[in-house]
This record gives structure tokens, sequence and C-alpha cells, in this order.
């Protein structure tokens, strides 16, 4: 007897009803994120960290810089690499082992977003041209998984970011100096179950939800990464809905960054 397929769908049946009444199961409305905070500066030998919690979600994230080669189609340009890792600790549902297909969509999303808002300015990260760049690592750790790991990995990751230091005396290269970077990209991630779209899903929502869409902007609102998961689908109308939602979130998160 499969336990986890019968209790699931006696969960989807809970929430569907509950979002029938226009009722989620942790009282907010669909429109609604659980509270979020950031932590800055929570690994000591890191170039640059942050906590970021959204609700019962914990995620951590670790900036590390090392001089390498540049890639060849770009020369006088730094690069970035993004990984993340979803350890037993967080949640029953991890296994250890090499990087899930789960682990490298989150992290290729969070890479997308910083990449194409141009968050980092790779072109003041060059050493040498043609020959020696700072590569810019972003390790993000999930501590408590309940949901939307986008989110909190993109907001985590923007956060330590925000405040790493490249450290050029480690190289003999002059003074240490704060890694030059632009406005943060903003994920918002929104899932659809029944006929209901609700806004930063909890670990519930997630395991019944039938498609998930997921939205990076930047300052000015204007898209720079979308993600579909999961087998079903949405209208037109409901992306665009989604999106117009995201840019009124993506104002309020941003301040969060910017305190």
């Amino acid at each position: 007897m499969d336990m986890f397929g019968k209790i699931s769908a006696v969960k989807k049946d809970y929430l569907l009803g509950l979002a029938k009444e226009g009722k989620r199961v942790d009282g907010r409305g669909f429109d609604e994120y659980r509270e979020i905070t950031i932590e800055r500066n929570v690994i000591k030998n890191a170039e640059g960290s942050a906590k970021v919690k959204i609700g019962n979600t914990m995620v951590m994230a670790g900036i590390k810089l090392e001089i390498g080669e540049p890639y060849p189609d770009s020369p006088e340009e730094g690069t970035m690499t993004t990984s993340v890792e979803l350890p037993p600790l967080a949640s029953p549902e991890f296994e250890p082992g090499p990087p899930t297909p789960d682990a490298i969509e989150i992290a290729r999303v969070i890479d997308r977003g910083i990449r194409e808002s141009e968050y980092i300015h790779l072109d003041k990260l060059v050493v040498e041209p043609g020959e020696k760049v700072w590569i810019v690592f972003i390790d993000i750790h999930v501590l408590d998984y309940d949901g939307n790991l986008f989110d909190a990995g993109s907001l985590a990751a923007s956060a330590a970011l925000q405040n790493a230091i490249i450290p050029n005396e480690r190289h003999e290269l002059g003074d240490n100096a704060p890694l030059p970077v632009g406005k943060p990209p903003i994920s918002c991630t929104f899932v659809k179950f029944g006929d209901s779209i609700v806004v930063d899903p909890n670990l519930d929502e997630e395991q019944v939800a039938e498609a998930r869409f997921t939205v990076a902007l930047d300052e000015n609102g204007d898209i720079r990464a979308t993600q579909k998961g999961l087998a079903g689908s949405f209208t037109l109308d409901e992306i665009k809905n989604n999106i117009n939602r995201a840019r009124i979130h993506a104002k309020n998160i941003r301040k969060l960054l910017e305190e």
C-alpha cells in the first residue's frame, strides 16, 4: 500500500476544500508571503554570507572568490557559478549524494536571475585580461525546508553578494575591496492547485501543486528569468496576473534587502 499517495490525496482534498473558501492551510491570503527575515555576515570565513528565513524555510548562502581563467568568449569578464545543497538535515525528503535534479534546477534559476539582471559587475572582476579573473562561487545550503526554495535561495544569494569582499590582500593584489554589484533581482514563486494560485507556497502546498511558476524581476520590474515547473499548466492570463502580482511583491522584498 502506498501510504504516501493516500496521505497526499487526503491532504490535497483538504487544501482544495480550503482554497474554495478562499483560505490557505496556514491562514494566509492567496497573495500573501510568510514573514521574511535576512541576517548577514553569518559565515566567518566566507567573502560574503547571509541567512534568509521565509516562514519556516531557512536558507544560508556563502560567497567565495578565487582567481581563475575567464571563459574564452568573455576574456574581459569574471565568472560566477551557483550551487545548491539539499542536505538530509533539512528535510526527510532529501538524500545524501550528488546534486539532485531539484537542486540543479533551483541553482540554475537563481543563477539565471543574477546573471541576466547583471547584478554582479563581472567586467570589474578582471585581474589580467584574457588570463586571470575572479570567479564568484555562490554556495546555497538549505537548513530547513518548508517550501519555496527558489525565492529563499535567490534572496540569500543576493544578500550575501551585497556585502561580499574581494580578497585582494590574500593574493597580494592590494587592499580588499567590496564586490562590485548593482541592484539585485527579486524572485517570486507561485503554485497552482485546482483553480487557485498562491504565492510563496509552503511545503503542503508544494506537495499538492499541479504547476509552479517562478519569475525574477529587476529593479524596474522587467523580467530577467522565468521557470515553469511541474506537469500542470497556466493560462496566458494567469501568467500575466502572476507577473503583475510579482512586481508588487518584489518592491516590498527589495526594501528588506536595502535596509
